[in-house]
């Protein structure tokens, strides 16, 4: 089974936020030529077109309210549970709601983790207003998601660096299971050493392509640390088949090539 660990099935109004402006740019994409609607055959396709057995596709939550709702994200679970998994968010400045949201989404909804985005609340994973959830998180038995390293969109990037915030995170917290997604650049070492030290903390590739991988995240993945890694796109700022095009250059080992696209996931995410 080959798990794309970070995907998104965007609204009509997803891409459209000023704050992806800077994305926009660098693949090359106009806001007007944008589609008005997404149909299920967009993610799917993009699946399909890679040879892709499941996405995990994620919610997402800012303070101004759910840019990709969380009963959005399950009813497309809903429709093709044997292809996709779903991500909860929830607001992180109302912890008691968003507890009872995760509950909600987790029991009700079949949503399989949790992920906050740091740099959309310009706040690092070890604030006060993130505890809640992790108590939560590992009562659910659910994995925490959440992007680590600079953002590409026009937003702060010191809540994505991993030491000191996310280590604070994983010593509070040694039964929760962490996702570091989208590699941690700048700053691939200090993540590298978190997924090294924990046992639970675990890194995916999402938003880079094979040939960006920094060497020592190649060297990771090729040694001790073929067991921590999980195969992301971010899709659909990069496609799984722009990704797994250049996955032979790596020069992975049948084990780690078989744990890296979806031995992990499956595991992490419980699939």
């Amino acid at each position: 089974m080959i798990v794309d660990a970070w995907m998104q099935h965007p609204n009509a109004a997803f891409f459209r936020q000023p704050m992806f402006a800077s994305l926009m740019r660098w693949r090359g994409v106009e806001a007007s030529s944008l589609p008005e609607a997404y149909p299920p055959d967009f993610t799917l396709g993009a699946l399909d077109a890679a040879g892709v057995d499941r996405g995990v596709v994620c919610a997402w939550w800012g303070p101004g309210g759910p840019l990709l709702s969380n009963d959005e994200v399950a009813a497309l679970v809903k429709a093709w549970p044997g292809r996709l998994t779903g991500i909860a968010s929830v607001d992180l400045l109302r912890p008691m709601e968003a507890v009872r949201e995760l509950r909600r989404c987790v029991r009700t909804l079949g949503l399989r983790g949790l992920r906050i985005l740091p740099w959309l609340w310009n706040l690092p994973p070890n604030d006060r207003r993130y505890y809640p959830l992790y108590a939560e998180c590992v009562e659910l038995g659910i994995p925490f998601c959440l992007q680590v390293g600079h953002t590409g969109p026009l937003c702060p990037s010191e809540p994505g660096r991993p030491i000191p915030y996310l280590d604070e995170v994983a010593l509070d917290f040694p039964e929760l299971t962490i996702v570091g997604g989208h590699i941690g650049w700048p700053w691939t070492a200090e993540m590298i050493s978190l997924a090294t030290k924990y046992p639970n903390v675990f890194i995916d590739t999402s938003a880079y392509k094979p040939s960006r991988y920094p060497r020592e995240l190649v060297d990771y993945l090729k040694g001790h640390g073929k067991k921590k890694v999980l195969f992301g796109s971010n899709f659909p700022m990069l496609s799984p088949a722009e990704c797994l095009a250049e996955l032979d250059a790596l020069g992975l080992s049948g084990e780690a090539r078989w744990l890296f696209l979806g031995g992990n996931a499956q595991r992490v995410f419980r699939l």
